[in-house]
Parts: structure tokens; C-alpha cells; sequence
């Protein structure tokens, strides 16, 4: 704000008067388990200062990213991370804070733009690359005071788990198992504690998987409710950023700071007027008492572990006072909607990737094609892991080959109607039953191995996430339980366009219902990592 002094500054002003006056209890909380209202709760209390926060998830990152368990989930650490660290404390010590992330360390997906660390799409074709300014998001959360801290691995360029110049990332809670894609660095280092919050992006999936098979929470918004500006695209029609992080709150707390219509996108004007500074305002624990919600059991029958947690959600959503109410997608859209998916991205990627090139210095790929010489011609295998990624250079040649022009009447008929009617088909569903959302599981089986054989095609079988970019409508992820052999499974609630603060409301009444959260057992915690929260704080979660 230019003048005057912001509602969360006046709250942390208010608290500390509270404490100085009478000396409340404090109650230890592992700082990996937090959450970020705890955090600010113990920095206002003088427990924590952000400084000692960001040496704690170094700590984590030490002892669990290359070593111990290994699971290769960051790619750089911010060089200036303490020292911002710092600096931030001393706003704090002036009396000057920012908002709720004041101070909070935010790992990003290595697709979006930084000035101080590298963005490289996960590519040793991108090696090196600086961005010549923030992502538009980025800026957002570095002007509300949150340490932008480190850059984390991803499916190369978007898609697929691995990427050539991070490797293979490992998911914590099972070494064997994949961590997804293609946010799934950001899903292993939320998981693992390597810091509160975590941007993810998400085209047809890619937030969702990983936050499922991490066992964490997260949030595809609706689409142009974040500008997705200084992110490397996919397919813009279906993209958009969003948070990870291990409760509701965290994402609730983080998505008001974000929001805003950008003016170098378009899709943001969708926004205008539909988003919120705080939405954290929503959540009740009661908010699923009178709620109707839809089921999609399209998505049940191919693991009975994820069947017996999906169902026991549904009691536990029934028990807090919520109607059920069956719902079904028309078997030709299910058939069809994954093909959508995976026809829409390769065409907008061919054109779009290349619009982002512009923006790199003059020794790197311009273009699709460009990327594929280059490709060919690497050889070398690099240290840490990075290496030739065969098979996403090789669909780099699919692309090229099979792409369909962003002039095709194919590609237009998917981009005017299939969208729009897929936009209709779900309000239709939400509002023949007067449905506040539709849950479903997120992922309809268990994580699987990394040294699996290769599924199915992709676009072959039904596409549970896919539908919420088709639609552009959000989806929010929670831990559900665990599966026998102790694998996390989450449930979604999906709505429509700029449901949020609904959606954000009923996960949260699930999640305190439920506490299905479970820290990774191949990251347990640290000796001496606990802070103290003060037992009486008015910045706690709710």
C-alpha cells in the first residue's frame, strides 16, 4: 500500500501489543510441519526471524536434497537468500511488514522467470539462462516480502517427470516411486520441508499429480485469475501457475498476494473484479455443513486402496454435514477429453515456446526446431545428473512433425467449441444438482515405480485433471490417507470459474476433519529444528 497502514500490519502491530502485556505460553512446533501463520505468529513473538528460517530449510536441503535419501529435488539455491533474509528482519525490527508472506522462503518451479537465479525450463538447452526480469507472480511475492529462495526441478519444459539438466527427482514418502509431473520437484522439496511454499504450473495435471503423490496440498486456480507472464509456456490456452504447499491455509494465505490483472496477459482480465487480496477471509471448519457435493466415481475402480480412502473421505464429508450426490460425465466426452488435451498443447507449444526464446540471450535455441538441433547435437553428460532426456527430445520431433497449425480447422474447433463446451458441460453438472463442487481422487492409483514400464499413451484413457484445464476452472488437492504400503492419496474439489474462496473453504473443512497430512518418511525431521509458537497468537491458522 502507498499510504496508510495495510489490515496484516495492524494485526501484527495489535498482536505484539497483546504479548508485551501479558507473556503468553508458547507451544513447540517442528518448523517443516508450520504453517506460515505460525511462522509469522513466532517471528512476531521474536522466536523466529527469517534469517534463522531460511537456515533451517538449507538444513533440510543438506541433509536430504544430495545426501541421505538424495531426492533431487532443488536446482539452485538464491546466493542472496540469508542476505534478503536479513534485510527483511530489519523492515520487521522498523516495524515495517509487508503482509503475511513477509519473510516466508518460496521455492519456484524453474519455468518461471527470475533475475537472480537462472531459468531453464529444466534444459541443458537453457543452461545459464537469465531472465531479463521477474515473472510476473514472482514479483508479486517478492514486493509482499517473500524470500524468493530457491529453483526447483521439473519434467523439461513442462512435461513428462525428469528433465536433462536436474535428473530424476525421487518422491520422499517412497525412493522407488515417481514424484510426478511436471511440478514434481516442487512437490518432493514441499514435502520434504525445504520450505513452506512452492509454485507449481499446471497444464493438464501438472500441480495436481505431484501435489497428490507428495502427499501435500495445492491449487490449480481458474484460468486468468494469475498472469502467467515470465512463465515458459506450454499451451497458454490450458496453462496457468499456482501454489503448493502442506496445508489449506498456506495456499489460501498465498493466492491473495498473486492474483491481479496483468496487463501482459490477457487472460487476467477474466480476473477483474472475481479475485481477492485475502482469502483466507473463507475458510471455516464448518464450511462443509449444508454443502452438496457431486461425486465423479468416473474415476474410481483402478486401484482399491485409492477406492477405500476416496469412499472413507466421503464419509468423513457426509459426517461434517455435507450432502453427496452422484454425478457422471458423458462416456464421449471422457473418451475425448485427454485426446483434447494432448492436441491443443503441441500446437500452441510449437508457436508459443518460440515467443519465449525471444527473450533468451543469443547463444541459445529460438525455436522449436532450433531446440531439436541443438538436442542432436548434445553430447556431452553433464555432473549432478544432467544428461541427454530421450524421450522429451524425442517428442520434440513428434511435435514438429504432427502439430497442427494454430490455423487448422482442427485446432480451432478444439480452441472456439471443445473449450467452451467443456466449460458448459461441467456448470451444467454443478448446477442441475445445485452443487457447490465435484470431488473426485485425485489420482486414480497409487504413485507408481519410476523403473515401471511405460502406461498407456497419453490422452488414452479418461482424464480426471485434464477436465479443469479444458474448462479453465479450479481445483484444490488434499491429503485424503495413505494407501498399505504407506503411499499418500489425496482427493480434489472442483468447481467453477472463480470458486475459490468455496473450493478453498470446503478442502480446508475436509483437512480439519481428516489430518491426513503425514510427514515423508524418508525426510524425517531434524534435531533442533523446532520453534516456539506462542500458544495465544492472533495470526494463527484458524
Amino acid at each position: 500500500m502507498k499510504h496508510g497502514i495495510s489490515k496484516f500490519a495492524l494485526a501484527c502491530a495489535l498482536a505484539g501489543a497483546l504479548l508485551m502485556a501479558a507473556p503468553a505460553q508458547a507451544r513447540p512446533v517442528e518448523f517443516d510441519q508450520a504453517t506460515i501463520a505460525e511462522l509469522q505468529a513466532a517471528m512476531q513473538a521474536g522466536t523466529l526471524t527469517a534469517e534463522k528460517l531460511v537456515q533451517l530449510c538449507l538444513d533440510r536441503i543438506a541433509a536430504y536434497d544430495r545426501q541421505g535419501p538424495k531426492v533431487h529435488a532443488v536446482m539452485a539455491v538464491n546466493p542472496k537468500a540469508l542476505e534478503i533474509a536479513r534485510a527483511l528482519d530489519a523492515e520487521r525490527k522498523a516495524g515495517k511488514v509487508r503482509g503475511p508472506l513477509h519473510g516466508i522462503p518460496v521455492l519456484m518451479k524453474d519455468n518461471y522467470d527470475t533475475v537472480d537465479m537462472p531459468t531453464t525450463g529444466g534444459s541443458v538447452l537453457l543452461e545459464g539462462n537469465m531472465a531479463p526480469d521477474d515473472a510476473y507472480m514472482v514479483k508479486k511475492l517478492r514486493d509482499a516480502g517473500a524470500i524468493i529462495f530457491a529453483k526447483v526441478n521439473l519434467g523439461e519444459f513442462a512435461n513428462g517427470g525428469q528433465s536433462s539438466l536436474g535428473g530424476q527427482s525421487l518422491n520422499p514418502h517412497d525412493l522407488s516411486r515417481t514424484p510426478a509431473g511436471s511440478s514434481g520437484g516442487t512437490g518432493v522439496a514441499i514435502a520434504a520441508g525445504f520450505a513452506p511454499l512452492g509454485l507449481g504450473t499446471d497444464t493438464g495435471g501438472s500441480i495436481r499429480g505431484p501435489s497428490s503423490v507428495n502427499g501435500i496440498v495445492g491449487l490449480k486456480p481458474t484460468h486468468g485469475l494469475v498472469s502467467r507472464d515470465g512463465i515458459i509456456p506450454l499451451a497458454l490456452s490450458l496453462d496457468t501457475g499456482g501454489p503448493m504447499a502442506r496445508s489449506v491455509y498456506d495456499i489460501a494465505v498465498s493466492l491473495g498476494v498473486m492474483t491481479g490483472v496483468d496487463p501482459a496477459d490477457d487472460a487476467t482480465k477474466k480476473s477483474a473484479g472475481k479475485s481477492h487480496k485475502d482469502y483466507t477471509q473463507f475458510l471455516k471448519p464448518d464450511a462443509l455443513k449444508g454443502a452438496r457435493i457431486g461425486v465423479a466415481r468416473d474415476f474410481t475402480g483402478a486401484d482399491p486402496d485409492v477406492d477405500f480412502i476416496f469412499e472413507a473421505s466421503l464419509k468423513a464429508m457426509q459426517k461434517a454435514g455435507a450432502t453427496l450426490v452422484d454425478v457422471r460425465y458423458p462416456k464421449w466426452f471422457l473418451d475425448s477429453s485427454g485426446r483434447a488435451v494432448f492436441t491443443l498443447y503441441p500446437a500452441e507449444f510449437k508457436v508459443q515456446i518460440a515467443d519465449y526464446l525471444k527473450t533468451t540471450g543469443p547463444k541459445y535455441p529460438k525455436n522449436l526446431d532450433q531446440l531439436i538441433e541443438a538436442a542432436e547435437n548434445y553430447r556431452s553428460m553433464g555432473a549432478d545428473g544432467a544428461g541427454p532426456n530421450l524421450s522429451r527430445w524425442t517428442y520434440f520431433k513428434n511435435v514438429e512433425a504432427k502439430a497442427e497449425a494454430l490455423t487448422d480447422p482442427g485446432y480451432l474447433a478444439l480452441k472456439n467449441y471443445y473449450l467452451p463446451m467443456t466449460t458448459s458441460l461441467v456448470d451444467g453438472l454443478l448446477q442441475k444438482d445445485k452443487l457447490d463442487a465435484i470431488v473426485y481422487p485425485t489420482g486414480t492409483r497409487r504413485p507408481g515405480q519410476i523403473a515401471a514400464p511405460p502406461g498407456p499413451p497419453l490422452g488414452s484413457t479418461p482424464s480426471a485433471t485434464g477436465i479443469a484445464n479444458l474448462s479453465g476452472f479450479p481445483d484444490v488437492i488434499v491429503p485424503a490417507g495413505f494407501t498399505t504400503d504407506d503411499l499418500p492419496v489425496t482427493v480434489s474439489f472442483f468447481g467453477t470459474a472463480f470458486s475459490e474462496p468455496k473450493l478453498l473453504a470446503l478442502a480446508y473443512s475436509f483437512e480439519q476433519a481428516t489430518r491426513a497430512l503425514r510427514r515423508p518418511v524418508n525426510t524425517p525431521a531434524l534435531a533442533n529444528a523446532v520453534i516456539d509458537v506462542p500458544s495465544r497468537d492472533v495470526a494463527s491458522a484458524k
